[in-house]
């Protein structure tokens, strides 16, 4: 036990400059992140180039659907790694055996889940996002094909969130620059040089996170470290499974409200013609690159106040949270205005009908000058999980981002009609109204084990 305590204790998050640690557990995941943007970004530049706009709005309009389901898990996973964390923090090799292999027992059951349903049902939840009938087709054979490869999907994001629990960052990067380029290269082969469909940019996407889920569960099972990967000790730990839910469910059902509001906004989007699918999906492909900073070092936040909380350093936690607060709000709203500037021919890269370019463009004018807001809002709800108290979070983003998004849009329907301006206002409206929540809600938390 002793031997494990001190196999831990390499990565521990809970001594050291805050600054450079964070900094550097941060940068990998950063950089990871902006890999798998990228090959989202190059799915989607090479439907719109090769295939046409009936195929980028096939991909572009499934986005919110896709999410609703696979952020759910990511939620549990993301719990799962507060547990493992606070484990970890706490030297406790016991516990993080038990919880790591509940966890991955979690993974399995949901992949299984996630592809039975997911298959079943696409047809359905796509006619209820009413998906432009040019796009339909398209749509139900990407996103079919999509949640075949659930496997990939979530035990990659729960293989992420173990390592990420124990402070190694730099792996998962490794293992998603190398699916990265397998992504980019399928994508190429088989459609731009073997002309397959929309379907081809779906397979090459969950070809290559099951690639990565493989890389990163072979480091897993390799480590002699107490979070250490053992396949015949996969099994449901009931009192690390119950705590895995308590910290994940709530989360879990966070993001699942947010792509469901985003799946209602997008019907109404889908209401405008294929133009509009495709030219805001091109921009929400393009504004994932702003919200790499505030998905890395929300990500990191969350890791370090579990740790340090873990281990009783609640003041070296507070001082975590003002840094690294300090460096997302700053970094993404730099990216926002440049996106804000530069929205036209960004959006072209991927469509240059006018159209296509005219709706992206205007999405940027009206949220690019608010992405503060959605990064403390962000941020915020990430510290909140790392305290302990992530059903605050859930309830602010289902009031905010659901309840008051959904209001706006049918009030303004009836009153004034329906208008492409108000899927874009709904956004930083929102935005502004969870920022003054959360805030006044953290500045009462306190932070204890």
């Amino acid at each position: 036990m002793e031997e494990d305590c001190r196999e831990m204790s390499k990565n521990l998050l809970t001594t050291g400059s805050i600054q450079k640690r964070i900094t550097k557990f941060a940068i990998p995941i950063f950089i990871g992140n902006l890999f798998q943007q990228l090959y989202n970004a190059v799915d989607s530049l090479i439907v719109g180039n090769e295939i046409g706009s009936n195929a980028l709005a096939a991909v572009s309009g499934s986005g919110s659907l896709l999410f609703m389901a696979i952020g759910f898990f990511n939620g549990i996973s993301i719990g799962a790694g507060v547990v493992i964390a606070r484990h970890i923090g706490a030297k406790n090799p016991v516990k993080t055996e038990e919880a790591v292999h509940s966890t991955v027992a979690l993974g399995l059951l949901f992949s299984v889940l996630m592809t039975i349903l997911g298959v079943l049902f696409t047809p359905q939840l796509l006619t209820l996002m009413r998906t432009p009938i040019n796009a339909f087709e398209e749509s139900v054979t990407y996103v079919r094909i999509y949640f075949a490869g659930s496997l990939g999907f979530v035990m990659y994001n729960t293989f992420v969130g173990i390592l990420q629990a124990a402070g190694n960052s730099k792996s998962p990067l490794y293992y998603l620059i190398i699916s990265s380029g397998i992504n980019v290269v399928l994508d190429i082969v088989l459609i731009k040089f073997l002309g397959f469909g929309v379907g081809a940019a779906a397979f090459a996407t969950a070809v290559s996170q099951l690639i990565s889920a493989i890389l990163c569960m072979i480091n897993l099972m390799r480590t002699k470290e107490a979070y250490g990967l053992k396949p015949s000790r996969i099994r449901f730990d009931k009192k690390q499974t119950v705590e895995i839910i308590r910290f994940g469910l709530p989360t879990g059902l966070q993001n699942s409200i947010m792509a469901f509001s985003n799946v209602v906004i997008q019907s109404y989007i889908n209401d405008f013609g294929e133009f509009a699918t495709a030219g805001i999906g091109a921009y929400i492909k393009i504004e994932g690159f702003v919200f790499i900073p505030i998905t890395s070092f929300s990500m990191a936040i969350t890791t370090f106040v579990s740790q340090n909380i873990g281990a009783g350093e609640y003041e070296r936690a507070k001082k975590g949270v003002t840094f690294t607060m300090l460096v997302t709000v700053i970094s993404a709203e730099t990216l926002g205005m440049l996106l804000f500037i530069f929205a036209e021919p960004l959006i072209a890269l991927f469509d240059a009908t006018a159209e296509v370019v005219a709706f992206g463009a205007g999405r940027a004018r009206v949220v690019c000058p608010f992405f503060i807001c959605c990064a403390f809002t962000h941020f915020m709800a990430a510290v909140m999980r790392g305290v302990g108290k992530p059903v605050l979070p859930m309830v602010v983003f289902l009031t905010c981002w659901c309840v008051v998004r959904v209001a706006i849009l049918k009030i303004t329907a009836e009153v004034i009609g329906k208008s492409i301006q108000t899927t874009y206002w709904v956004y930083p409206i929102t935005w502004i109204l969870s920022t003054v929540v959360l805030y006044i809600s953290y500045r009462r938390i306190k932070f204890r084990n």
